[in-house]
């Protein structure tokens, strides 16, 4: 069951590249295709505000770009991210660039998200849950001949947006591409105080294209490349010079009818970063550093689903192989400059098998069983930066392997008006380049200079999810319940170590990346929609999380209750809303970890579409009343956007 635009229950949903349907647990849409869940901004949205629309997912703040996708309280590090099945990884100590800010609108169908231990058939380390940003493809036997047009203003940092898109299709052939840019100045937080360093830019290039051999056979091809300069992080003592991407692939697929095996994809890729940190532009520099950073990754996959009887079965075999490279150099004035290997270009190969079976007990019941199992293997490539930590690791070694493994089910039993979902799953990861080898990272969260652990063990969780939904008053009204809890095993975060010195100036000491016994983290949302008219529509949700660490002390980055509700409108080809959306007193705030507590706030929002044949129209105001807040997940407490006024406008053809 689908309960309006929540989309809290399991959703199937067709893709260009499959024939049967894919258990999802939620979707955004972010295509031009009307009638879905998406931003109220449409394509102009940035990525970051189409995931805000994912119930399970909040994001961490740093800058007005590139913010960090939060799962179920969990952050990149238990979170697998992946673009149409590709491994992507950030080449920035500081997590500037997480993977979703590789991609544009413009060149995505949808967001889709496995919560928890459910991952996708690709997704590798994913505790928290897995998203996968599939790219929009014009497909077989689409429209001839399709372009469209994208152009937007926002008044607050006077952000412009820029794009367009084309595409061609016929029975054996299609293609569609595009370029995207945005550009915005500094914003300004509420009260009209602007926010220096917030400032940013980006163009994004992208093409799709596919030729079919036969009626079962296809090859398919994607290239993106993505260049962002001259981007502001108010919250870090850097800012960004120039992130760049390179991202391709190349897959076989096939298809038959009424066999056992339904469908064959083979994709093979490769992906290359670039990210450079620039501290130049700041005022008062005590000493000014280069901090470049670089991430390449080649991968493939194949995947194979079958249909028999009551099973419906996935299976996919992959492999990757990933380096990460990062070094520092500081120009003390008056002395000779200093190096630093940050990350000591660690080479990880990674190769893993998974397998799905959702059982179709009978018409209102079925089972869906999920499980991966990887093997991964590590070396230090860089000399230096081996020996800079073996200082404080001696007779640590330059290679390291790890096995790792999930499995999770879940029961479903369908109403004649709800659903409810019951399930379970272990899981376990191994420790990122960051926690397991990086040297010297200031982390300005906390203040704290961070240096890895090659000796770390796996983190594994138990996760116990449920989920309630219930129709009523002739489907008129929905209700909908969902909570899951993570119970972890050698909990992987940084540790206090009072014999080392703190590098960066300023800093209050050193954390090394240690395992505790267990730690917990649970979430709960209830919502709800009532049509109270054809024509009018309430919705409301509710949240809250907790997390604790082994002593009972509050895990931070963790959501105190958060609230939203909103009226929505549709009169032919009027579309409006007036939302209310907040959160609660941060009270249970990590102190231990260099948390401190927000304030409550409350924000008000209006949005309006128009959509003609051919032509869309969308306006609003964000923060009506231009409150200045804070929010738990913005780093370093900076300030949100004050009143902000925006307006975009698409076209096709």
């Amino acid at each position: 069951m689908i309960t309006g635009i929540t989309l809290l229950s399991t959703i199937l949903m067709l893709d260009t590249t499959a024939t049967e349907p894919q258990r999802l647990d939620e979707v955004v849409v972010v295509s031009r295709a009307q009638g879905q869940r998406r931003s109220v901004k449409g394509q102009v949205a940035s990525i970051d505000e189409h995931l805000k629309e994912l119930k399970n997912v909040s994001l961490v703040r740093r800058g007005s770009y590139a913010w960090e996708p939060v799962v179920n309280s969990m952050a990149t590090e238990r979170v697998s991210t992946t673009i149409d099945g590709m491994k992507i990884f950030y080449a920035c100590t500081d997590k500037m660039d997480p993977v979703t800010s590789y991609v544009e609108s413009g060149n995505l169908q949808s967001i889709l998200l496995n919560s928890g231990l459910n991952g996708n058939p690709q997704a590798t380390g994913n505790i928290g849950g897995s998203l996968d940003l599939k790219l929009r493809k014009a497909g077989f036997n689409g429209d001839a001949f399709h372009a469209g047009a994208d152009v937007g203003y926002e008044a607050n940092g006077h952000l412009q947006v820029y794009g367009a898109d084309a595409s061609v299709s016929t029975k054996s052939f299609y293609t569609n591409g595009g370029v995207f840019y945005r550009h915005a100045d500094n914003y300004k937080e509420g009260g009209g105080r602007e926010v220096n360093f917030s400032q940013f830019q980006k163009v994004n290039a992208f093409d799709n294209f596919g030729f079919r051999l036969s009626q079962q056979d296809a090859i398919e091809g994607t290239f993106i490349f993505d260049r962002a300069t001259n981007v502001g992080y108010p919250a870090l003592n850097m800012d960004v010079a120039k992130a760049e991407a390179f991202i391709t692939s190349l897959s076989y697929r096939r298809q038959w009818e009424e066999r056992l095996v339904q469908s064959w994809e083979t994709k093979a890729y490769y992906n290359h970063i670039t990210h450079i940190m620039d501290d130049t532009k700041r005022p008062d520099v005590q000493i000014h550093m280069d901090m470049p950073g670089k991430s390449w990754t080649a991968g493939l996959y194949s995947l194979v689903r079958a249909a028999k009887g009551i099973h419906e079965l996935t299976a996919n075999y992959d492999l990757y192989y990933n380096r990460l490279f990062a070094d520092m150099t500081m120009y003390p004035g008056g002395a000779a400059p200093m190096y630093m290997v940050t990350w000591p270009d660690v080479g990880t190969l990674n190769t893993g098998a998974a397998l799905t079976d959702h059982i179709r007990l009978n018409s209102v019941s079925s089972f869906h069983l999920s499980g991966k199992l990887s093997w991964q293997h590590q070396r230090l490539n860089n000399d230096e930066g081996y020996k800079a930590l073996s200082v404080f690791f001696p007779g640590m070694k330059q290679q390291y392997h790890q096995t790792t493994g999930r499995i999770a089910i879940s029961y479903q039993w369908t109403m004649d008006n709800g659903q409810w979902i019951i399930g379970s799953g272990w899981g376990s990861r191994a420790p990122t380049v960051t926690e397991a080898y990086g040297y010297y990272l200031n982390n300005t969260f906390d203040q704290y200079d961070y240096i890895g652990n090659p000796r770390l063990r796996n983190e594994s969780a138990i996760e116990l999810n449920t989920s309630y939904q219930l129709s009523i008053i002739n489907s008129q009204l929905s209700i909908g319940f969902d909570a899951n809890a993570f119970f972890f095993t050698n909990y992987i975060i940084g540790q206090f170590e009072p014999r080392l010195s703190a590098m960066t100036v300023d800093a209050e000491g050193v954390k090394v990346y240690g395992n505790i016994s267990h730690a917990t983290i649970a979430n709960f949302s209830l919502t709800s929609q009532w049509q109270i008219q054809p024509w009018l529509t309430w919705n409301a949700r509710l949240g809250y999380s907790l997390g604790r660490d082994d002593e009972g002390v509050a895990l931070p980055l963790i959501s105190p209750f958060v609230y939203n509700t909103g009226l929505s409108i549709r009169l032919g080809y009027f579309q409006g809303k007036a939302e209310l959306q907040g959160n609660a007193r941060q009270n249970k705030y990590g102190k231990k970890y260099g948390e401190t507590p927000t304030a409550a706030w409350t924000v008000c929002n209006l949005s309006a579409t128009y959509a003609w044949p051919h032509i869309t129209l969308r306006a609003g105001v964000e923060n009506l009343l231009d409150k200045r807040y804070t929010t738990y997940a913005d780093w370093c407490d900076i300030p949100q956007k004050g009143r902000n006024i925006y307006m975009n406008l698409s076209f096709e053809l």
